[in-house]
């Protein structure tokens, strides 16, 4: 069932579709109707209302339609005149309608006598016969980037979005280091999310529903402070101000996670959007997959979902840490970390439900910001994942529900090492 808001959209770009339907003369109306019904968009309709969007706007000839602001406004229902150099869904969303296309192509629609481009730094789209050359591009691709004419034998389908790298030294290297990394990642036993697949690391197994469909939005910590850099800085009261309100700051460990994910992110192919917390709007965040960067003092959006329930918060002018809500025995009430010398920290890393059915939660919490960063650290490396994914996986498989707490160690204001010292499954 289609929730009230994709319903909405569909009606808004009805006006979109109406004419890709009745222009049943023109085959590039038939081809994108195609495209929109293969499996690389089927479960994406951000995706399939872009390409249907920019489509009709290249049918039309109404290429002045096809600008940042205006997909934003037409297909994200951003508010007219917005900020797009702080809110960067449509590129976002642009390079993985790209991605798609090019999968598509390659694979279910490789016979295709024509192909739809989406040109880096447009979002006009071209349609092209197959064996015609691709336009110019602003450096000379390698040759296995050029596109085979139709006569000769397709090999395989193969996503060529790493060509680039491969002629360069420095790729090459990040590709044999690409290969040792898949290869030892199938020794790890830890169970699948859905069920693990022979080969699977504890990453792909993990990350998969954040991986795939339309990409997560990540919220990083984005705290309201008062003061300046001269006066000092200092948490602002909840409420209004009759000071200036500073609110472009983050933590140097949100900085670091941000990285981290990217890193991710990118080793698997796709992408994600990412947005401070003052500036998140949940009529698009609860049709997502969300992942918070920060504890709740930091990043205000994570007080808008459920709170945790087994390890909250707590911060006094003494100490800060985790309550222990439903300690077991030989388990402390409180996890508190000591103020000076900083040499400890505690953080939480936590899945729930979504904020919608199908649609799921991740937290990364610190009581300082190394602590949020050695979360995000430790669920992005397959190590360190395998121990959780062992301790959270059902007898079939399925990552349930969860509240894990880390001891991290610091030294010199580096997160060096992070424990798993308590875990609750839901």
């Amino acid at each position: 069932m289609k929730s009230s808001r994709s319903s909405s959209a569909l009606q808004k770009t009805g006006e979109l579709t109406d004419p890709l339907h009745a222009s049943n003369s023109d085959p590039r109306s038939a081809l994108i109707e195609r495209v929109i019904s293969s499996s690389q968009f089927r479960s994406s309709l951000r995706l399939r209302e872009f390409l249907l969007y920019i489509a009709e706007c290249a049918l039309k000839g109404t290429p002045e339609a096809a600008t940042e602001q205006q997909i934003g406004v037409h297909v994200f229902h951003r508010p007219p005149g917005y900020n797009s150099s702080e809110d960067s869904i449509v590129r976002t969303h642009a390079r993985l309608l790209r991605q798609r296309l090019a999968e598509y192509f390659s694979t279910e629609g490789a016979a295709e006598a024509t192909i739809i481009e989406v040109p880096k730094g447009h979002y006009l789209p071209t349609f092209r016969l197959r064996q015609s050359e691709p336009p110019p591009a602003p450096f000379p691709l390698p040759a296995e980037a050029v596109v085979s004419p139709a006569s000769e034998t397709i090999a395989p389908p193969v996503v060529r979005k790493w060509d680039y790298w491969k002629s360069t030294p420095l790729g090459l290297a990040l590709g044999v280091l690409l290969v040792l990394v898949t290869g030892g990642s199938s020794f790890l036993a830890a169970r699948a999310w859905p069920k693990q697949a022979p080969g699977k690391s504890a990453i792909d197994v993990f990350w998969a529903p954040f991986l795939s469909g339309d990409p997560p939005l990540v919220i990083y910590s984005n705290a309201r402070f008062l003061g300046d850099s001269k006066t000092g800085l200092r948490y602002a009261p909840p409420g209004s101000s009759t000071e200036p309100v500073v609110d472009n700051y983050t933590g140097i460990g949100e900085l670091a996670s941000v990285y981290e994910l990217t890193r991710l992110f990118d080793a698997h192919h796709t992408t994600f959007v990412l947005k401070r917390s003052l500036l998140v709007t949940w009529d698009e965040a609860k049709m997502t997959n969300l992942i918070f960067i920060g504890s709740p003092a930091e990043n205000p959006s994570l007080r808008v979902v459920p709170a945790l329930r087994d390890f909250t918060l707590t911060a006094t002018p003494q100490y800060a840490g985790f309550v222990n809500n439903h300690p077991r025995p030989g388990e402390p009430q409180v996890y508190s970390r000591p103020e000076h010398p900083l040499t400890m920290d505690y953080a939480v890393i936590a899945l729930a439900p979504g904020m919608q059915s199908g649609k799921r939660t991740l937290m990364f919490s610190g009581l300082t910001t190394l602590g949020t960063q050695a979360a995000v650290e430790y669920a992005s490396h397959k190590e360190s994942l395998a121990e959780l994914l062992k301790l959270v996986s059902s007898p079939a498989g399925e990552i349930k529900p969860f509240e894990a707490l880390l001891a991290v160690t610091l030294e010199g204001g580096v997160p060096l090492q992070s424990k798993l010292v308590s875990i609750r499954v839901h």
